[in-house]
């Protein structure tokens, strides 16, 4: 059995508060930028839309539900009694996310082992998935 303190574990809450948090603030701001046709990843999204998902919407209509649905991700982070739901949506979206790395290699590698700034910005998202593993790990069973 492994005991805490009441300090580590007060520690424990806000490490995931704030983990919580800045998910949703990353979600959100980026979301936003893809509804306001802002964002600078844009073009790698349009790119892998063109060998992907063409044949069956515009690139307009995609980045608008691309930019609403990484809102909501971020929305529900900020709900803990969402917290699974978020969980499992964001990992969906993370496994996309890593999707250039496989499909536009020239865009996100150097050479072996060495990435593009691009390569870098979506290799990061490993952050997020272990901030968002550790807050599903330690919430509150509802």
């Amino acid at each position: 059995m492994v005991t805490i303190s009441k300090t580590r574990l007060q520690a424990l809450v806000t490490a995931a508060w704030l983990n919580r948090a800045m998910i949703a603030v990353v979600y959100i701001w980026f979301g936003f930028l893809k509804v306001l046709g802002t964002s600078p990843a844009e073009s790698l999204v349009t790119k892998l839309f063109n060998i992907t998902l063409e044949p069956f919407m515009g690139i307009q209509t995609f980045l608008l539900i691309l930019g609403i649905g990484e809102c909501a991700i971020g929305m529900l982070w900020l709900s803990p009694r969402l917290t699974k739901i978020a969980f499992w949506v964001m990992l969906g979206h993370l496994f996309t996310t890593f999707l250039p790395v496989i499909f536009l290699v020239e865009d996100t590698w150097q050479s072996f082992f060495s990435l593009t700034l691009t390569g870098q910005y979506i290799v990061k998202n490993v952050v997020l998935l272990s901030a968002a593993w550790f807050i599903n790990v330690f919430r509150e069973e509802a």
